[in-house]
C-alpha cells in the first residue's frame, strides 16, 4: 500500500454530499432566462418544427406558458416578436401595439414580479430580413441606429424591464442610452448583445422567428468566429456607452470568449445558449444517443464555469424542473 501520498484529490469526491459541499460553480434557476416568441394574432400556438417542445405563441397563450416558467421558479424571460407585416423600414417593430408590446403589457399586469427583456432587432420585421436598414445591398448603419431608438422606446413605453439590443450595429448602445434617458426610463437596463458572432448554430432561431436573411449574409456586420480580442473591444466599447449586462452569442462553442469578457469587464455577463445548441442534444436525446438532462445540466454547468452570470436558455423549463428535484 502506498503510504507517501499526502494529497488524495480523491478524498473530496467520495460523497455526493462532499462533493456538491465544495464544488467551485453551481448552476441555479435564477440563472436562467427563457427565451420566448410571441406572434401577432389570437389562439396561436405554433410548433417550431427544428426546436422540439419551443411554439410560436399568441399574447394570450404566452401568458399561459409564462405562468408555467413562474411556477417553476423562473424570474426571467426574453420576448421575440413575430408580425403579420414587414416592410423595408421595419416599421411594424415599433407598433404600440404590436405582438412584443401588446405582450409586454399583459405580462407586467398579471406577472409584476416577472423580468422582462425585450429583443431590440430589426431581422424579425424587415421584409429582406437584414437586421439594420438596407440601400442598394448594403446594411447601413446610423442609419438604422434611429429605428432601433424607437423599437425600444416603445418596449420601454409597454413596461419592458431591459431592452436588449442584438443587431450589432456599431454606436447602438449609445443610441438607445440617449434615447431612453431623453424620455425618462433612466431606469431601464441595457443588455446588450455585445459578442454577437456569425454563426452557424442560429439555424433553427430564424425558423422560429421568421428572420432568414432575403438575400446575402449577416457577416459584414456579425463577428468573425476566429476572433477574441475584437470581442473584448467590442465589450469594452458597449460598456462605455452605458450597457449594463454583456451577452456572448452562442456561448458552448464560444466558452473562452464568455471567460474572456468575464475577466476583462466589471459587468454581469450572460451566455445564450442558442438554437442550433438545444436542437442539436434534442435530436440526439430523441434518437436514444444521449441521455438528455445529464448533458443538459453538465454543458448549462460549463457556462456558469467559464464566468457566464447569467444562461439565456430554451431548456430553461426542464431545467428548472430537474434543479428542484434536486433540491437546487
Amino acid at each position: 500500500m502506498l503510504t507517501y501520498l499526502q494529497q488524495r484529490p480523491r478524498r473530496l469526491r467520495w460523497s455526493r454530499t462532499l462533493r456538491e459541499m465544495v464544488r467551485e460553480n453551481h448552476l441555479q434557476i435564477k440563472d436562467l432566462i427563457y427565451p420566448l416568441f410571441v406572434t401577432e394574432g389570437k389562439d396561436i400556438q405554433n410548433p417550431v418544427e427544428s426546436m422540439p417542445n419551443i411554439y410560436q405563441f399568441s399574447p394570450e397563450h404566452l401568458l399561459k406558458e409564462v405562468e408555467r416558467a413562474y411556477k417553476l421558479g423562473i424570474s426571467a424571460i426574453i420576448l421575440f416578436g413575430i408580425p403579420k407585416r414587414k416592410d423595408p423600414q421595419a416599421s411594424s417593430a415599433y407598433d404600440p401595439d404590436g405582438a412584443v408590446q401588446e405582450a409586454v403589457r399583459s405580462l407586467k399586469k398579471f406577472f409584476p414580479d416577472m423580468l422582462v427583456i425585450t429583443d431590440v432587432c430589426l431581422c424579425q420585421y424587415t421584409d429582406h430580413g437584414h437586421c439594420g436598414l438596407v440601400r442598394n445591398g448594403e446594411v447601413l448603419n446610423d442609419e438604422t441606429l434611429e429605428v432601433l431608438s424607437k423599437v425600444a422606446l416603445s418596449h420601454a413605453e409597454a413596461g419592458a424591464d431591459i431592452v436588449a439590443p442584438s443587431d450589432m450595429m456599431d454606436g447602438r448602445v449609445n443610441a438607445l442610452r440617449s434615447a431612453l434617458d431623453n424620455r425618462g426610463f433612466e431606469h431601464i437596463s441595457i443588455l446588450s448583445y455585445a459578442v454577437k458572432y456569425f454563426s452557424a448554430f442560429y439555424g433553427p432561431f430564424r425558423h422560429a422567428a421568421e428572420s432568414a436573411p432575403g438575400f446575402g449574409d449577416r457577416s459584414s456586420y456579425q463577428m468573425d468566429a476566429g476572433n477574441v480580442r475584437e470581442a473584448v473591444k467590442e465589450a469594452l466599447l458597449d460598456v462605455r456607452e452605458g450597457a449594463d449586462m454583456l451577452m456572448v452569442k452562442p456561448a458552448l462553442s464560444y466558452l473562452d470568449v464568455v471567460r474572456a469578457i468575464k475577466e476583462n469587464t466589471e459587468v454581469p455577463v450572460a451566455a445564450y445558449n442558442v438554437s442550433g445548441e438545444y436542437s442539436m442534444i434534442k435530436a440526439a436525446a430523441e434518437r436514444g444517443w444521449l441521455e438528455e438532462r445529464s448533458i443538459v445540466l453538465e454543458m448549462l454547468l460549463s457556462m456558469k464555469r467559464a464566468g457566464a452570470d447569467l444562461i439565456f436558455t430554451y431548456h430553461a423549463p426542464d431545467v428548472a424542473g430537474w434543479l428542484r428535484e434536486e433540491g437546487m
